[in-house]
């Protein structure tokens, strides 16, 4: 079936209105997690050639929190979709007001390849409970992961309801010339503007689910053990390429030293072996892997530095003595690697950062309660965690998502189930009285009696 006789298959299905059904979404949502769960061998497996990633990663990274987000849409989901009854007013006397979720239509969710299985089936779960259908196009990138994924959903559903579309960019480009009623995108800023653009030309709302260089501030006060060993590991996972990993660390310079003390020995306890274990995955391409060398200065490298092009390797590294001017500041990493720029004035650091694109992620280590209410007044950013890394992702009561240039719109939880629905606005009148108030002739004394119902 080709990619138009699928999108019309779709768009026919949800004209049904089968989908809108709560049982229907909660038959379909119990049905992935019981099909994902049959098939978890053969996603570890897929995942393991891709990155080497270890079944231990694989779960805790990805399927765990896939695991959880079904389970808990299949808990939420009647209470979701109820009519929401709120207050009518004196100036429509008498009658009721409700707001009804419906969902939006057809859906596609372009996943990203880092975590290929949560970035691809966090939103498409979202859109399922929703009650939309969906076309799930996931990453190139990791082929075997995205063969995986296309073997299971679509031998195991209808392609008019929820079919994986695998491909490069003919595929995506194809897919963005027909219309949805709304896409969802994780992936690169550049990218991200070409489906916003896309999406533009049929008015299709759009997630965009992008990245930046998410600042990490440690100041003086912080407890440096703990700071490290929790720093490391948000940054360090899956090789530094996840999209809310420090990019950066700002450390006051009255503790640098035994800051990166602390790290080194926080790595070498983390990361003993110099080559990829079930601790630490490879990098994801030969492309990468050479962009991420060559934003290696070797004369900064306080740790680490090393690298292996045929295991596609690279050591967590830590660089010292860096400032915002170096190379390696002016992109996102997406590796493991943590430049560490020292400060001596907060007021400076925040202007800094404020002078750069809105990141997707911040972290604050301290216990100074004004500082770390200073920090997150006045920096923008989509979220983050004060004394922790990368964790606030797994709080599924956390809106998850950027700003400005690191996205548009957010989800996980509620806030996916709201980001594939519309609300419909009702106003049910009752017909057996009506006012003469609004109507022709108008008077002064129409006109007193409306400012008092309006103000």
């Amino acid at each position: 079936m080709t990619t138009k006789l699928i999108h019309q298959s779709q768009q026919d299905f949800f004209a049904t209105d089968t989908s809108k059904g709560v049982d229907f979404r909660i038959r379909q949502l119990k049905k992935l997690l019981a099909v994902l769960k049959a098939h978890e061998s053969e996603l570890f497996e897929a995942i393991y050639k891709d990155f080497k990633k270890s079944s231990f990663d694989t779960y805790a990274t990805e399927l765990g929190l896939v695991y959880h987000e079904i389970s808990l849409f299949i808990k939420k989901l009647k209470k979701w979709s109820k009519p929401k009854h709120v207050r009518s007013g004196l100036a429509n006397f008498p009658a009721k007001s409700y707001i009804i979720p419906e969902p939006l239509g057809n859906t596609l969710v372009i996943g990203a390849w880092n975590y290929p299985y949560l970035l691809s089936l966090k939103p498409a779960i979202a859109a399922i409970g929703a009650g939309n259908t969906v076309i799930l196009k996931p990453s190139e990138i990791p082929a075997n992961t995205s063969a995986c994924l296309a073997k299971i959903i679509n031998t195991n559903f209808e392609a008019n309801f929820f079919r994986v579309i695998e491909g490069g960019i003919p595929e995506t480009t194809e897919l963005l010339q027909l219309k949805f009623d709304k896409i969802f995108f994780t992936g690169s800023t550049p990218v991200g503007k070409i489906i916003y653009k896309a999406a533009a030309e049929n008015l299709t709302p759009v997630t965009l689910e992008l990245g930046g260089k998410s600042p990490c501030i440690v100041l003086k006060d912080a407890p440096l053990k703990v700071t490290a060993k929790r720093l490391v590991w948000g940054k360090f996972m899956n090789a530094g390429q996840t999209c809310v990993a420090p990019d950066y660390v700002l450390v006051d310079q009255e503790i640098e030293a035994d800051f990166l003390k602390a790290l080194k020995t926080e790595i070498e306890a983390l990361y003993s072996s110099k080559k990829v274990t079930e601790n630490f995955t490879q990098i994801i391409n030969d492309k990468n892997y050479q962009r991420l060398v060559q934003l290696i200065p070797s004369e900064k490298v306080y740790c680490g530095g090393t690298y292996n092009a045929q295991e596609r390797f690279i050591a967590p590294t830590v660089l010292s003595g860096c400032s915002f001017e170096d190379a390696i500041m002016q992109e996102e990493i997406f590796g493991p690697i943590l430049p560490v720029i020292a400060f001596n004035d907060l007021d400076s650091v925040i202007t800094q950062v404020k002078a750069r694109p809105k990141p997707l992620s911040c972290y604050v280590y301290s216990n100074h309660k004004k500082d770390i209410k200073k920090l997150l007044k006045s920096l923008s950013f989509g979220g983050g965690a004060v004394n922790d890394s990368v964790m606030h992702l797994s709080n599924s009561h956390l809106p998850f998502g950027g700003v400005g240039q690191s996205g548009i719109g957010s989800y996980h939880g509620k806030y996916g189930f709201d980001t594939f629905t519309h609300y419909k606005s009702i106003l049910h009148k009752a017909t057996w009285l009506e006012l003469n108030l609004k109507y022709a002739p108008y008077s002064l004394k129409k006109l007193k009696i409306v400012k008092w119902l309006m103000g």
